[in-house]
C-alpha cells in the first residue's frame, strides 16, 4: 500500500511542477490532508532568470572645445565593458531572492556610489529576504564601477548587483 501512496505523491508533485511551469510561477506550496493517507506538505520552486537592471548615470558635461574627444572616448569605453554584467570578474551577485536597499533607512546616505572606494567586507547594499535585512559585503577591495540595481528592486539568486574593479 505504501507503493501506491508513494506513486500518488510523486504524481501529485509532478502535477504541481507542471502547474508551476505552465503559469510561470517561481514557487508553489501546498498542504494536503487526507484521512487515509495522512498529511503531505509540498513546496516546489524554481529560479527565474531576471534581466539585470542598470542604473542610468548622467554623463559629465563636456567643455565646448572637447566634444569630439568625449564622443571618441565613449565608444572605446563601451567596447571595453563586457556585455553580460554577470560574467564580469568584478561582479558581486545576489546570494538570495529579495528586495535591494541601497541605504540603511530612507533618507540616510547610500552605502556606495559610483566611483567609491570600498574595502573588503564593507557593506555594499542590503537584500531584504523574509523581513531579514542581509548586508551584502564587498568580496574584495576596489572601486565601484557600476551599480546594476535600483533601490527597492526585486532580485533573484545570482542577479549581478555591483561591479568592483
Amino acid at each position: 500500500m505504501t507503493d501506491t501512496r508513494n506513486d500518488a505523491d510523486v504524481a501529485f508533485i509532478k502535477a504541481l511542477a507542471e502547474l508551476l511551469r505552465e503559469n510561470d510561477l517561481s514557487e508553489l506550496e501546498v498542504e494536503r490532508e487526507a484521512p487515509e493517507a495522512g498529511s503531505l506538505t509540498v513546496r516546489v520552486s524554481r529560479v527565474l532568470q531576471a534581466a539585470p537592471v542598470e542604473v542610468a548615470v548622467p554623463a559629465p558635461v563636456a567643455v565646448a572645445a572637447a566634444p569630439v574627444a568625449a564622443a571618441a572616448a565613449a565608444p572605446a569605453a563601451a567596447a571595453e565593458a563586457p556585455e553580460d554584467p554577470a560574467s564580469h570578474p568584478g561582479a558581486v551577485t545576489s546570494p538570495m531572492v529579495g528586495t535591494v536597499y541601497m541605504q540603511a533607512e530612507p533618507g540616510s546616505p547610500a552605502y556606495v556610489s559610483l566611483g567609491a572606494q570600498v574595502s573588503e567586507g564593507d557593506t555594499l547594499l542590503i537584500v531584504e529576504a523574509m523581513k531579514t535585512m542581509n548586508h551584502i559585503p564587498a568580496p574584495r577591495s576596489g572601486t565601484v564601477k557600476r551599480i546594476l540595481v535600483e533601490d527597492g528592486a526585486a532580485v533573484e539568486y545570482g542577479t549581478p548587483l555591483v561591479i568592483i574593479e
